[in-house]
């Protein structure tokens, strides 16, 4: 099995951290770089957090590349009242011993998609920034591009607003340049991460795991205490972010619908909506494969498997 040269774009976060974790442990996937965003929190905060990431999982060969530290037109919302001050409030990971690479994100995208042998799968979990700017500023590195697997939008309610999900309400205009690229592209959106809820069973399943999975389980338990459980009234914590980097490893474990997908930008109370059309009503070309239906047990079994790598 030849692994899949991936790059992962995040905003650490504490589900950005537990699918950094997953990616760094799974076989059948190659990091071939880890780019980071603003969103969660600062630009400065999520790039410590996934050095600490990398850093506490030994993957000292990984470049980190710091990208945009605002959205492409917009004021940065960020997300403290859930991930804590630093954006992982709570998490038991020693200091960084690496530092940022000396490229920043898209230059480092660039690199790497030029560079590989292989097309390289673009993993973003966070606002879509960065990859939006790679897509403008190298146009020619698309066909190098094998897909865009990210978690953002929603077919139904949002969770930063009645319309929208965070990674998207934070920057539309990025998100409708890369729904409107024509690259491959799968949305791992609301609908499916909130059934990837990690109960006692999960729980106690990855604190068996060794100090990876103690560290999983700490970091679903914290920002699931903070604010999921009363915002939200979810059950058990999600683990969203986790759900697109396991849907690379294993596509099967989605179910998934071609269909429309525009984002709303101008909309005074939909600021951020991904407005899919499922029933194809306006008879719009499909852009996206959209996730309608996770198979939890084996996303969690992707889960286990790859962090008892670590």
């Amino acid at each position: 099995m030849v692994p899949e040269p991936v790059i992962l774009d995040v905003d650490p976060g504490h589900d950005d951290a537990i699918a950094m974790m997953l990616a760094c442990g799974a076989p059948e996937l190659d990091v071939c770089a880890i780019t980071s965003v603003a969103g969660n929190v600062s630009l400065e905060k999520t790039t410590r957090n996934a050095l600490k990431v990398l850093s506490f999982v030994g993957r000292t060969d990984v470049p980190v590349g710091a990208g945009a530290a605002a959205p492409l037109a917009r004021v940065l919302r960020t997300a403290e009242h859930i991930h804590g001050e630093s954006g992982l409030d709570g998490a038991d990971l020693p200091e960084p011993v690496l530092v940022p690479d000396g490229r920043d994100a898209v230059r480092l995208m660039a690199d790497v998609v030029g560079e590989s042998p292989e097309p390289v799968t673009l993993i973003p979990v966070g606002p879509l920034t960065n990859v939006a700017n790679f897509l403008e500023e190298h146009p020619r590195l698309r066909q190098n591009i094998r897909r865009v697997v990210l978690m953002g939008g929603s077919i139904g309610p949002g969770n930063v607003t009645p319309a929208a999900e965070f990674n998207v309400y934070v920057d539309p205009e990025a998100a409708r340049v890369v729904f409107e690229s024509g690259l491959p592209t799968t949305m791992v959106g609301l609908d499916v991460t909130r059934e990837a809820t990690a109960g006692p069973e999960e729980l106690e399943r990855l604190r068996s795991l060794g100090r990876a999975g103690e560290v999983a389980a700490g970091l679903a338990t914290y920002y699931y205490a903070r604010a999921y459980r009363r915002t939200y009234g979810l059950a058990a914590p999600p683990i969203h972010d986790a759900v697109a980097v396991a849907a690379v490893v294993e596509p099967a474990i989605l179910q998934t619908r071609s269909m429309r997908v525009d984002v709303e930008c101008e909309g005074v109370l939909t600021r951020g909506e991904t407005v899919c059309d499922v029933y194809g009503v306006t008879g719009g070309s499909p852009n996206a494969e959209v996730a309608v239906g996770l198979d939890r047990e084996a996303f969690f079994e992707i889960l286990f498997r790859s962090l008892e790598e670590i």
